[in-house]
């Protein structure tokens, strides 16, 4: 039984599918171990709809045709958004305006796994442990 959980950042999800040159070596090792369980939560399918329909992240139409597939070639296992979630997302005194942020920090948070994630501004947030 899986003793490690964390949760991917949207980004680090689309680098692990399209770009596994793009992650660090941290990352990379984590997600080949199996003893590690892979977070990903629904707000990052959210968040690349959300991008794709407007144009600005057009290479995540072909993940979220698909995600089952990337989910099992993955071996990542979903996390759902829940009220404690939602209510911590949108409470967190944090300058962050990022809904997709505030809830990955949620549930993290809550979750107890910390978020991978290359973006600097989430690393300041307290109680968020975060790693490249």
């Amino acid at each position: 039984m899986s003793t490690v959980r964390i949760l991917l950042d949207t980004h680090v999800l689309l680098w692990a599918v399209r770009e596994p040159a793009q992650l660090s070596p941290t990352a990379r090792a984590l997600l080949n171990q199996p003893d590690v369980t892979v977070l990903v939560s629904a707000v990052s399918v959210w968040e690349m709809a959300t991008k794709a329909r407007l144009g600005k992240l057009p290479e995540a139409e072909p993940l979220l045709a698909d995600m089952h597939t990337v989910v099992d070639q993955l071996k990542v296992t979903p996390l759902a958004v829940t009220h404690a979630h939602a209510a911590l997302g949108g409470s967190l005194s944090w300058d962050h305006r990022d809904p997709f942020d505030r809830l990955l920090a949620a549930q993290s948070i809550l979750e107890e796994a910390p978020l991978v994630t290359a973006d600097r501004a989430l690393a300041g947030l307290p109680g968020l442990s975060t790693f490249w």
